[in-house]
């Protein structure tokens, strides 16, 4: 049986390119900013777009391992997790964004191959030090989402509004 995750498949494939009731999607706001917008911080203290596409894709990347692995070995405190801008800008927008979204289709793929008994078996997280349930690792990465979603939407505000 697999009522459970395919509404979580279609929860996160939703918060990506669907439309949601709090009325954006990831590829709404994205088609929002322009390739040169990505990189600039709208204000001190305040992600890229470029960053917070990144971050996603760190953390997702590191769900598919746990899942394909049982673990993964990636804390918060991970160069990885928020990488320097410049960096960023080396690699580029178009593969930036390439990445991530690979990285969704990844992890649809692989959760399309498990069923419903698949979200109580466990996993060891090494950034809470314990095991936790792989569908307490998918509401994550979909609260997760959500959560960028909405700080994405303010970068977004406040790249538009500010001064030239």
């Amino acid at each position: 049986m697999r009522a459970e995750l395919d509404h979580i498949i279609q929860q996160l494939s939703d918060v990506q390119t669907g439309k949601n009731w709090m009325g954006s999607s990831y590829q709404k706001m994205l088609s929002k900013v322009t390739p040169e917008e990505v990189f600039t911080r709208p204000t001190s203290g305040m992600h890229s777009v470029a960053e917070l596409i990144s971050h996603l894709t760190f953390w997702r990347n590191e769900a598919l391992l746990k899942i394909q692995n049982g673990g993964g070995g990636k804390t918060d405190d991970d160069p990885g997790n928020w990488k320097d801008i410049e960096a960023l800008k080396e690699k580029g927008w178009q593969q930036i964004q390439a990445d991530y979204d690979q990285s969704l289709v990844d992890l649809l793929d692989l959760l399309k191959q498990k069923d419903d008994h698949f979200l109580s078996s466990t996993y060891y997280d090494p950034d809470f030090k314990g095991d936790y349930s792989f569908g307490w690792l998918l509401d994550g990465i979909l609260h997760h989402d959500i959560y960028h979603l909405g700080q994405l939407g303010l970068v977004i505000k406040f790249l538009k509004n500010r001064p030239h």
